[in-house]
């Protein structure tokens, strides 16, 4: 079961273990993780679980298969603050190849984790 970092705004930090195939959005709403609201429950209409992958992670992202589609860049383009990485949560699932990963929430500076 991979696990994934997430960084608050706080400056907290809280390492979760997800089970596989399930999404960011997935495991932040079981977890309650603030900031995550997952509204259109992993349908790709909305942007409520805009996250930023950590830039050591990006790479590996795409290649476990989660390469970003025009629709969700689309969708994107609602949300705030959207950075080269931006992905919405619903859209990453996450695999072995994934342990590990580091997820920022928008509005958090990534450098505090670095």
């Amino acid at each position: 079961m991979p696990k994934i970092t997430f960084l608050h705004k706080d400056g907290s930090h809280q390492i979760i273990e997800a089970e596989n195939n399930w999404s960011i959005m997935q495991v932040a709403v079981e977890h309650k993780i603030k900031g995550i609201e997952g509204a259109c429950g992993g349908s790709m209409a909305c942007a409520t679980c805009h996250v930023y992958i950590h830039s050591d992670w990006i790479d590996r992202v795409t290649a476990a298969g989660n390469e970003q589609c025009e629709e969700e860049e689309d969708m994107l383009d609602m949300a705030f603050d959207v950075r080269d990485t931006s992905r919405l949560g619903c859209q990453v699932k996450l695999t072995e190849d994934l342990d590990g990963l580091v997820v920022t929430l928008p509005g958090t500076k990534e450098e505090a984790f670095s």
